[in-house]
């Protein structure tokens, strides 16, 4: 069991800035592949961005350039780093560790999500 814990949101101008963290706890490790996510009211959840244990990102290609993903394996920390915030970037943000079971399937496990707004 991982348990995931995230900080960070708040209320912040177009065009500002928020850092995101989420703590891991349990059966963290580096072998995850951890995520954000986000889900707009109405809207389906979003993969955002991804960050293997390797250091290895990918990002959707709405948040390029903007959102910075990166990890801290020996404090067990994931954050996201996101600028020029506009308002489509409203959402719950949501922290995500995944890893396969070796059986065909995986784990998963999921933060409560944290709250940004981006509004003026």
């Amino acid at each position: 069991q991982v348990q995931l814990v995230e900080s960070g949101g708040g209320l912040v101008q177009p065009g500002g800035s928020l850092r995101l963290s989420c703590g891991a706890s349990g059966s963290a490790c580096s072998c995850y592949l951890m995520r954000w996510y986000r889900q707009a009211p109405g809207k389906q959840r979003e993969l955002v961005a991804g960050m293997s244990g390797g250091g290895s990102t990918n990002y959707t290609d709405s948040v390029k350039g903007r959102f910075i993903i990166s990890r801290d394996n020996s404090k067990s920390m994931v954050y996201q780093q996101m600028n020029s915030l506009k308002p489509d970037d409203t959402a719950v943000y949501y922290c995500s560790a995944w890893r396969p079971n070796g059986l065909g399937g995986a784990y998963t496990y999921w933060g409560q999500g944290t709250q940004v707004t981006v509004s003026s």
